[in-house]
């Protein structure tokens, strides 16, 4: 009688745990441009990385980092004080005033990053 089912042509094992562990590459040996493939991503990713902080400093991000700080310090006051009327009252300006200090610290950061780049002559400044 002919069988209905295909056999699978490689074994699967499993552990102890029922896990079943793959065999691993069997093929060619892969070549020396196969090998770095992925060093040259990481690389690229670095780069990618490092101009990130070259990037001008925007009242989004200072924005996104402002509403972080505030909401921890909106939480530690309301679990720390008995009465935290008073602090949730005064979120939206305390919310207002870490913005602006964000905003300026990060620029103050990107200007003295820009200038050290300029004076190494390692690249333009933006």
């Amino acid at each position: 009688m002919a069988q209905t089912r295909r056999k699978r042509r490689t074994k699967h094992r499993g552990n102890a745990a029922g896990v079943v562990e793959s065999r691993g590459r069997t093929g060619r040996k892969p070549t020396a441009a196969e090998k770095t493939g992925p060093v040259k991503a990481s690389a690229a990713a670095r780069e990618r990385r490092l101009d990130k902080r070259d990037q001008p400093p925007t009242w989004r991000g200072a924005f996104y980092k402002a509403m972080i700080a505030t909401v921890l310090l909106l939480l530690i006051t309301i679990f720390l004080l008995p009465s935290s009327n008073s602090a949730i009252a005064l979120f939206p300006i305390v919310l207002a005033g870490y913005t602006v200090i964000s905003y300026y610290t990060d620029k103050w950061v990107y200007d003295r990053r820009q200038r050290k780049k300029v004076r190494e002559g390692k690249g333009q400044a933006r």
